[in-house]
C-alpha cells in the first residue's frame, strides 16, 4: 500500500506533501515516513495518509477564480494629487490671511 507523506518544518507552519512511502499498515508507514522523510531536514510533525484517501481537484473540475478583471481595486486614476495640493496651500493661505485682518498673531 502507498502512503502519501506531508512535512511541518515549524509549529504553525503548513504541512507541505514530501513523498510517499509503501507500507504494509498505518504504523509501519508511520516508522517509514520517519526514516524516509524526518530525518533528512528537521520536522515539527509529519503526516501520513492512505493515497486512497487523498482526493485531487484539477481546475478542469473546479473554476477556482483568479480570472476575473479586479482592476477596480487599484487606484488607477489617483495619480493627480496635485490640484488638492494646491487647494490646501491655497486654503492655508486664506486662513493666514484672514487671521492676520482679525489681528491675530
Amino acid at each position: 500500500m502507498i502512503w502519501e507523506v506531508f512535512r511541518q518544518e515549524a509549529a504553525g507552519d503548513y504541512h507541505t506533501h514530501c513523498g510517499n512511502v509503501h507500507a504494509p499498515d498505518r504504523e509501519m508507514a508511520k516508522q517509514f515516513a520517519v526514516i524516509q522523510h524526518g530525518r533528512r531536514k528537521p520536522a515539527h510533525s509529519l503526516w501520513v495518509v492512505p493515497q486512497d484517501e487523498v482526493a485531487e481537484v484539477d481546475e478542469d473540475e473546479a473554476d477556482f477564480g483568479g480570472s476575473t478583471d479586479k482592476s477596480y481595486r487599484w487606484a488607477m486614476t489617483y495619480n493627480d494629487v496635485e490640484p488638492a495640493a494646491r487647494e490646501v496651500a491655497d486654503s492655508e493661505a486664506e486662513q493666514a490671511e484672514a487671521g492676520a485682518d482679525r489681528g491675530d498673531s
